[in-house]
């Protein structure tokens, strides 16, 4: 009957299905759905739905009825047989009681005791799902019974084994999480100081990068003032110095001539010697001068330092 509402319900779905090829053939189904309805629903005091029986509508409820017809015969199988081994049973057990009674082991003649034995005795074989009370039933379902625990303790030991190494890799994943959430923290404490830092060292880059900028002027400057004077790479501090020391030994030189000019201011102008000093000193002043360039141009070509 659910079955049956559920397919109901879903006729209003828009499914196609195939139409019958022929109203004769329409008309047998209708008729054969119409038995079936009536046969599931009048036993429960309902009324039968009202339908239209249009080609899929018909499709639909021929198709679930055929259903429905082929389980209840199967149930009708299934009960017959049931009801045919309810017999053989009770024949059996009347059999049986017959026995029993002939040998005096009736169930009036046997003790509580032994009647509560032997329902202890049915319970153990249904639950060992045995057909008999043999002892060789009992062994064997034992052993059955023995082969399913050893089964289950294996895959008990197999899952303990696991659930173990689950367990330490949980234990290790939260000692880990526990870590990380410390060393976030410790972050988290330290973002304002590095925040600072990181403040001033944006500072002194914009310093340091205007600093390059003013030295780099300063360098060009420089640069252009050296090529205006005509300084060359050949001239450098030990060349200074060396032209230093050659000035120093010319002005001793030079220190005594200039002692004796400086005298001869002193004497009475007399135009003849003052022409004849004058010539010697120019002589010795060319002199001077020639050794003064002979100097220069040997510190220029030495070998730098």
């Amino acid at each position: 009957m659910n079955a049956m509402g559920d397919l109901i319900s879903s006729l209003d779905s828009p499914d196609s299905s195939p139409s019958s090829s022929s109203s004769s053939s329409d008309s047998s189904r209708v008729a054969e759905i119409k038995s079936w309805l009536s046969s599931q629903f009048e036993p429960l005091g309902r009324p039968v739905p009202e339908f239209a029986y249009t080609p899929r509508v018909i499709s639909h409820l021929h198709s679930l009825s055929s259903l429905s017809l082929a389980r209840s015969r199967a149930a009708a199988i299934v009960a017959a047989d049931l009801r045919l081994k309810a017999l053989e049973f009770r024949a059996q057990a009347a059999r049986i009681r017959e026995i029993l009674d002939r040998i005096g082991l009736s169930r009036e003649n046997l003790s509580p005791a032994a009647i509560s034995s032997a329902h202890i005795v049915a319970a153990v074989a249904n639950l060992l799902d045995i057909r008999d009370t043999e002892m060789s039933s009992f062994i064997v379902a034992n052993g059955d019974l023995a082969l399913r625990k050893a089964d289950v303790e294996e895959k008990r030991a197999k899952v303990q084994k696991e659930s173990q190494a689950l367990l330490e890799y949980t234990r290790k994943a939260i000692a880990k999480l526990t870590e990380l959430k410390k060393t976030y923290g410790k972050f988290e404490n330290e973002v304002a100081m590095h925040e600072a830092k990181m403040h001033q060292w944006q500072t002194n880059l914009a310093i340091l990068d205007s600093k390059e900028r003013q030295y780099m002027l300063q360098l060009s400057n420089y640069k252009a003032i050296l090529n205006r004077v005509g300084y060359t790479p050949e001239i450098n501090h030990g060349v200074l110095m060396e032209m230093a020391e050659h000035k120093k030994d010319l002005e001793k030189k030079t220190k005594p001539i200039m002692d004796t000019l400086r005298s001869y201011q002193d004497l009475p102008p007399d135009k003849a010697l003052a022409a004849l000093a004058i010539e010697d000193k120019k002589r010795q002043y060319a002199a001077a001068e020639k050794y003064l360039e002979d100097v220069l141009h040997s510190a220029l070509t030495a070998p730098q330092l």
